[in-house]
């Protein structure tokens, strides 16, 4: 099956370069071509056959794929995948996450 995804990738290549280098002239330089087949299998065509598809369908779909859809998909996987205290070790996590310990003062 992963031999069938390689083939169906280098078929549709044409068109998914195509939709990158329209999303460089927007000014997102970093997309490639691999995040936008990602993309496609991951978001827009998880519910279908992929394997039963048509060419032109596929086709299709990448070239309509709009900025903004991919964007919020990216930004949604980069939090899901990210993991937000890997830069701090563990005793700074527990310093971080310890209960505030507060000092009352009693005036007399």
């Amino acid at each position: 099956m992963v031999r069938q995804f390689e083939q169906l990738y280098t078929h549709m290549l044409p068109a998914i370069d195509s939709k990158k280098n329209e999303f460089h002239l927007y000014g997102y330089p970093t997309v490639t071509n691999e995040a936008i087949w990602t993309y496609c299998v991951q978001k827009k065509w998880r519910k279908k056959d992929i394997l039963a598809m048509r060419m032109h369908e596929m086709a299709h779909d990448i070239l309509h794929v709009s900025s903004a859809e991919f964007m919020t998909f990216t930004q949604i996987e980069e939090q899901r995948s990210s993991d937000w205290f890997s830069a701090i070790n563990s005793e700074e996590l527990q310093i971080l996450l310890a209960p505030v310990q507060s000092k009352v003062v009693i005036q007399k």
